[in-house]
């Protein structure tokens, strides 16, 4: 099992983290088992954007880490992300979390994504979907998102 995070604010955020849906699900060997609803959150970093659109899917796949994760910066391409500055704006963004329960720590690619621990944005949707799903090294995601509260994440109608 893998799990991707998905984030938009940009050129109608919802549509395109609902269309990155369809396209995970589109993966060679790979299959969307479950997604999240969709969150509202407010920018870190550089706050002079547009709120974003936030959900996290979970994935079979038969694909090596590293090949997912190309296809996940492909899929992100397709949508016009672009990579302008850290915490920048995004047509797009879809982050590798977890991948079973590996720990990779390889230039480019890190699982568990490094900074999900403190993310309400991303652990909101996860234990929604995978209640008592585990971070490797890290502990239980609930606890996890306990100890960051909601952090402004608002779930979408």
């Amino acid at each position: 099992m893998a799990f991707v995070g998905l984030g938009a604010n940009l050129d109608d955020p919802r549509r395109q983290v609902q269309q990155a849906f369809r396209e995970l699900d589109a993966i060679p060997h790979t299959r969307v088992v479950r997604t999240s609803s969709l969150y509202r959150s407010e920018p870190l970093g550089y706050a002079e954007q547009p709120s974003f659109v936030n959900a996290v899917a979970q994935l079979e796949t038969g694909l090596p880490a590293e090949r997912l994760l190309a296809e996940l910066h492909a899929i992100e391409a397709r949508h016009g992300r672009s990579r302008s500055f850290a915490n920048a704006p995004r047509t797009l963004d879809l982050d590798l979390l977890l991948f079973g329960n590996a720990v990779l720590d390889d230039p480019g690619l890190q699982v568990p994504h490094p900074r999900m621990h403190g993310r309400a944005f991303v652990l909101l949707p996860l234990v929604e979907i995978a209640g008592d799903v585990a971070i490797p090294g890290l502990g239980s995601a609930k606890a996890l998102l306990d100890k960051c509260g909601n952090q402004g994440v608002e779930k979408l109608d």
